[in-house]
């Protein structure tokens, strides 16, 4: 299997992308998932979520001090 970015992958293997992504590669074609929940159930006004790549995980905080966590009720996989 090819992925997108060219490389080669033996049929059988599986990888995790840039992207947090869960790749699998099968005679019939690669499937890819993402690895991590977003979440959706916070106060969008007062707070944002920041997305971490090194460890494919959100964290919500206030906008106006990113020290403080907002707390999440709902996250969507």
């Amino acid at each position: 299997c090819h992925d997108s970015e060219g490389e080669l992958h033996e049929f059988g293997s599986h990888w995790k992308t840039d992207n947090c992504q869960d790749c699998s590669c099968f005679r019939e074609g690669i499937t890819c998932c993402s690895n991590f929940a977003t979440p959706v159930g916070y106060d969008e006004n007062k707070c944002v979520r920041i997305f971490n790549k090194e460890t494919c995980t959100y964290k919500v905080v206030e906008k106006d001090d990113d020290s403080k966590e907002c707390p999440v009720h709902q996250w969507v996989a």
